[in-house]
């Protein structure tokens, strides 16, 4: 099976999140620090990698992760969905 990513724009992850299907997901990367998000049907799952150790979160609606992934969007950071 290919996957193929596609980066995104930081304007654009709100929206894609919103339309996020059950076998897709967003990556974002930072230096040190990756956060993956995926959606059930109920609910999104956030990971934060933090140097090999995983954190998972889990959030209700998108508005709450857009509101989570302010602290872990920077300037140079990278987003790709797949």
């Amino acid at each position: 099976m290919i996957y193929k990513e596609k980066s995104i724009e930081k304007e654009n992850l709100e929206k894609f999140l919103r339309t996020l299907d059950s076998d897709e997901g967003v990556r974002i990367d930072n230096e040190s620090e990756h956060v993956f998000i995926n959606k059930t049907s109920k609910r999104y799952c956030v990971n934060i990698s933090i140097d090999n150790k995983d954190e998972f979160i889990y959030k209700d609606s998108t508005g709450e992760v857009m509101d989570f992934l302010k602290n872990h969007i920077r300037q140079e950071t990278k987003i790709s969905t797949y």
